[in-house]
């Protein structure tokens, strides 16, 4: 891919799946935390020992915090999540640079609470999503495993 292709925004469809592919992992993480949250109480009182209810307010707490973390850090550090690296997309600004700690975490929180915003993406014909309209943020096209790849060659 040339460099104007590579940097193309990215659609509906790449950006649904990616963000399928980390619905997923938030959801792993979560089991992960029930698991160990039952080992240690099989640990520590095995005579007395019982499932955890899953709890809809804390799950939904749980699920919440751990999204908004995930994505603020992976979009902070490489503008990257496990989904955006699976279809080959990055979250820049608009001058192609990494979003930030503060504007990571604002666009996370959005597109958690809000993730219908992402549907916006179908009718802008630039493809962003109403939090990358807010944020100015864009999600592009980008199989590079660095984010200025020339920078580190020299």
């Amino acid at each position: 891919m040339t460099g104007g292709e590579q940097h193309r925004p990215a659609g509906i469809v790449t950006r649904g799946i990616a963000a399928a592919v980390d619905l997923g992992v938030v959801l792993t993480m979560m089991g992960g935390i029930y698991l160990a949250v039952v080992f240690a109480q099989l640990l520590f009182s095995p005579q007395e020992f019982t499932l955890p209810d899953a709890q809809i307010l804390l799950s939904v707490a749980v699920f919440v915090g751990l999204a908004v973390v995930y994505l603020t850090a992976c979009w902070a550090t490489t503008g990257r999540t496990l989904g955006a690296v699976v279809m080959g997309l990055r979250v820049v600004s608009r001058n192609g640079d990494l979003v930030g700690w503060i504007r990571s975490a604002v666009r996370a929180w959005l597109c958690v609470m809000f993730g219908f915003g992402l549907l916006w993406v179908a009718v802008d014909r630039r493809r962003r999503s109403l939090q990358d309209i807010l944020l100015r943020t864009s999600v592009v096209y980008d199989w590079q495993p660095h984010l200025h790849p020339a920078e580190l060659e020299t």
